[in-house]
């Protein structure tokens, strides 16, 4: 395989650490996944070193590795850059730009996963055709990312559109007689806290409904759609949020609940009455590149990085 792959990507997520290879097309070659280790810093950065090793095996020591992960890592050249903030991985306050020079033996690119989705989708997926399109994932977490004319928007402080760390409207939780739920993040009432893999999970159990909470999707009876309704309404007073802020054409899902049947659906008939008045829906589309797209839009910013031209190819 090795000359025939232009640049690799790494997507770590809170359940998996994926490594895949890219052709010269943007093509996807070999792919590696491996479990992401949770209990500590140190298995998570060995872990790490393995997928790139592997990557570099397939393709190449000077293959171009890009990182798409959730949480932040803070840009700047100071003491204070470079450091990690991750509700779910073990690594929060780690320095991510020395550890991986140690694994790597020099920089690499490193970009929040939702706006990994975001790019890879505006480059050649499901938002190429907009000004301006959104990537949300829908997964362990729940993140946006944002990208203007096929390219990253700018974002203060590196962080993405960090829309899960945002306060679940109390309108919502007094229609559903829900509390405040803690979040990873450590402050209560997140949106990610009801929205993302985990807190479907947890509200299909405040609804009596034990077991897996993606399994409801493919039932019809009433206490599936109870859960799967709920749901959808706290869904979209998040995509409210975003089209009321940023008001995006298109918003492109990804994440693992993003393969739920019927998910757009479900989600623009919650979202129609939320709107305001006067306020026009984003087209709602899965990612044309499926769970391949966060870890291909790490590739193309090392692509990018590494001066090759394809990485703006729309």
């Amino acid at each position: 395989m090795r000359g025939t792959m232009i640049c690799g990507g790494l997507d770590i997520g809170g359940t998996k650490i994926e490594a895949r290879l890219f052709g010269p097309g943007m093509e996807p070659g070999g792919s590696r996944r491996v479990a992401t280790p949770r209990a500590d810093a140190a298995a998570f950065f060995a872990a790490l070193a393995a997928q790139v090793a592997w990557l570099r095996a397939q393709g190449g020591f000077a293959l171009p590795i890009g990182i798409a992960m959730s949480g932040v890592v803070e840009p700047g050249n100071g003491p204070d850059s470079g450091i990690v903030r991750a509700a779910n991985l073990p690594i929060s306050g780690e320095h991510m730009d020395s550890r991986l020079r140690q694994i790597a033996g020099r920089a690499l690119p490193v970009m929040n996963d939702a706006m990994a989705l975001a790019f890879s989708e505006a480059n050649g997926g499901a938002g190429a055709a907009a000004g301006a399109s959104v990537g949300l994932v829908l997964g362990t977490g729940l993140a946006a990312g944002l990208c203007i004319d096929g390219r990253p928007a700018p974002r203060h402080g590196g962080i993405a559109v960090e829309l899960g760390h945002c306060g679940m409207p109390a309108r919502a939780l007094a229609r559903h007689g829900l509390g405040l739920w803690p979040c990873g993040c450590g402050r209560q009432g997140c949106i990610e806290s009801y929205v993302a893999g985990p807190g479907l999970a947890r509200l299909a159990e405040t609804l009596g409904q034990a077991g897996d909470p993606q399994a409801l999707a493919v039932r019809d009876d009433p206490a599936a759609r109870r859960v799967l309704d709920t749901w959808a309404d706290l869904a979209a007073e998040a995509l409210e949020v975003l089209q009321m802020t940023l008001a995006p054409p298109v918003v492109v899902l990804g994440g693992g609940l993003s393969r739920m049947p019927g998910v757009v659906a479900r989600l623009e008939r919650a979202l129609a009455p939320r709107l305001m008045a006067g306020v026009p829906p984003p087209a709602l589309r899965l990612a044309r590149f499926g769970d391949a797209s966060g870890v291909r839009g790490a590739a193309l910013l090392a692509l990018r990085e590494a001066g090759g031209g394809a990485a703006w190819t729309r």
